[in-house]
């Protein structure tokens, strides 16, 4: 069974993506940081239903302790052959009032986290010849936000990164993604984007579900997309794109 790695999976939207790759079926390690009680709910719910999971504990933002990590599950149980970086935080303020932290926080999580967990991880899928990697971005970076400059040009990083390394691996059966969803139903964006707001930007009058944005990841991990990378996808309801 192959190996699925999610960062972030102890949160809502990591969560559903581990249950959908679970039912793929694939083996998933579920990551978190802060909260590996999270992440160990969230395996035992896959294993409680017939499925396979594992938990795994570091900070994306280190890449010492990730490579540690990382490079111990790739000893004891060969190569991690998708890559789900899911991990991201939200630290809004406008630019004008932004912290050198906000802005740093929020790049490291997604952007250098992305480097510090794909990179470990690289040779060793190169080597089976099979991989698939799915960046989560967002909405944000393909029309901005106010109050998310920092957000929005880290996950527009993302893009950038995705499409550059799918051609750096295309020859070597590994395929790279990326999801940019929109205004989606967690604890997270409940409060900072009131219904009224979802109803005036969203055609579809509603904000999506994980699990919608899961099945998506799904999809672009199964064999049956190996011939689609470098690519971005949002999950967004029919929101213009501008």
């Amino acid at each position: 069974m192959k190996r699925a790695l999610v960062t972030g999976g102890s949160g809502a939207l990591g969560a559903a993506i581990c249950r959908a790759l679970a039912a793929a079926p694939l083996h998933v390690i579920v990551h978190s940081h802060a909260h590996p009680e999270r992440a160990e709910a969230v395996a035992a719910q896959i294993r409680d239903q017939g499925g396979s999971a594992e938990t795994v504990c570091f900070d994306v933002c280190d890449f010492a302790a990730a490579s540690g990590v990382l490079e111990a599950l790739v000893e004891s149980g060969g190569a991690i052959q998708v890559i789900v970086n899911n991990a991201g935080v939200h630290l809004d303020a406008p630019l004008a009032g932004m912290s050198e932290g906000q802005w740093d926080e929020v790049v490291d999580v997604s952007l250098k986290g992305f480097f510090n967990v794909t990179r470990p991880l690289l040779l060793p899928m190169i080597g089976t010849r099979w991989g698939r990697i799915v960046n989560l971005s967002s909405v944000s970076a393909l029309i901005g936000n106010r109050g998310q400059v920092n957000y929005a040009a880290a996950k527009a990083g993302l893009l950038g990164a995705t499409k550059a390394l799918a051609l750096e691996v295309a020859s070597r059966g590994i395929t790279v993604n990326a999801v940019a969803p929109g205004i989606i139903a967690t604890p997270g964006t409940a409060a900072a984007v009131p219904d009224g707001i979802v109803a005036s930007m969203v055609p579809m009058k509603r904000r999506g579900t994980p699990e919608e944005v899961a099945s998506l990841i799904a999809y672009l991990v199964s064999e049956g997309a190996g011939y689609l990378s470098g690519q971005v996808i949002s999950v967004n309801g029919a929101m213009v794109m501008g």
